[in-house]
């Protein structure tokens, strides 16, 4: 494994990130197929990650299924408790601000957002379910337009303060709204953002824009969800039949095809998986620090592992602009 400073913190994390949203009930729980690998995979991938180096582990307070919000951090607390030093050996970062759907948590406060009163119940919830004093990274879920980043501001430096938080990081902001929340953390002397979850793929290309240079120029670190876009970087497209698709990665399969065609000749003639070129571009990209990935099995991550040892030359970068021009942004979510 290789690893890299979360931006300019001193903090190093893997470039593989283990994604646990697929970790709940094992049964599917509609579109998206969250939570899908039950309490005993998911010690057996997070055992595995480990032992591949990945230190790197990310989830969200929301994760486990629509109707057992809260599970999938319920799973790795009773896998940190099993000893091992397993906690000591991971970068743990966890998100706020969804909706807990099925749940009397807030009253009339349960929708999403990040006044005080959520950040301190739902992250003091967190750390309860995850059977640990402290999270390394904590991430705002998404953009909330109604709270000032003052209130914002105000309940995550009390838990960094206090210990029970390292970092701060966002997830799903735009580059004007992080912009805005280091201003005011600059105004508070407080060190602001060190993170940024974001989506950037061969095909989803617009944090090229204003995303990208802001975070060089900032600081800040990014990290990349659904880097394999929903599954579809990970299709042959010559065989698509040799890897189950869900309902999203069947119809962004079916949308560009042709794209995934040129694609696979591609990869055939670099003799790499899509996957893993894929996860090779996104990596190669100095703004990156890591890559989300969500297995349903051991082989799946065993797969993806070489992907931070691949090197690209200029002719495959040259070729993939071809193929999916950098002005193009789709989206997995339409």
């Amino acid at each position: 494994m290789k690893y890299c400073r979360m931006g300019q913190t001193g903090l190093y994390v893997s470039k593989i990130c283990l994604g646990t949203a697929n970790f709940g009930s094992g049964k599917s729980s509609g579109v998206g197929d969250w939570g899908v690998v039950d309490e005993k995979g998911a010690f057996r991938i997070m055992d595995y990650a480990l032992d591949c180096g990945i230190n790197f582990f990310d989830t969200a307070n929301v994760y486990g299924g629509k109707e057992s919000r809260g599970l999938t951090e319920t799973i790795i607390g009773k896998w940190f408790k099993q000893g091992g030093n397993r906690r000591e050996k991971v970068v743990l970062g966890s998100k706020v601000g969804r909706i807990f759907e099925m749940s009397d948590l807030d009253g009339p406060n349960n929708v999403e957002g990040l006044s005080i009163y959520k950040i301190r119940r739902h992250v003091e919830a967190s750390l309860k379910r995850l059977q640990t004093d402290h999270l390394e990274l904590i991430q705002m879920h998404k953009h909330d337009p109604v709270t000032s980043w003052d209130e914002i501001w105000e309940a995550f430096e009390g838990f960094v303060k206090s210990g029970k938080v390292d970092y701060v990081g966002s997830s799903n902001h735009d580059a004007w709204q992080i912009m805005k929340a280091q201003e005011v953390a600059r105004r508070r002397n407080y060190m602001g953002l060190a993170n940024e979850q974001h989506l950037y793929t061969p095909l989803s290309r617009g944090a090229e824009q204003e995303l990208l240079p802001m975070v060089k120029d900032q600081g800040i670190g990014v990290t990349l969800f659904s880097p394999l876009f929903r599954g579809f970087f990970g299709i042959d497209a010559f065989h698509p039949e040799k890897r189950e698709m869900n309902a999203e990665s069947r119809r962004l399969f079916e949308r560009y095809r042709p794209q995934a065609e040129a694609f696979s000749a591609l990869c055939r003639e670099i003799g790499e998986s899509e996957a893993n070129v894929t996860l090779a571009w996104e990596l190669s990209h100095p703004e990156i620090t890591s890559v989300i990935v969500a297995p349903t099995c051991i082989e799946d991550l065993e797969e993806l592992l070489h992907s931070v040892d691949i090197v690209l030359e200029q002719s495959v970068f040259d070729k993939i602009d071809e193929i999916f021009p950098p002005a193009v942004d789709a989206n997995p979510y339409i």
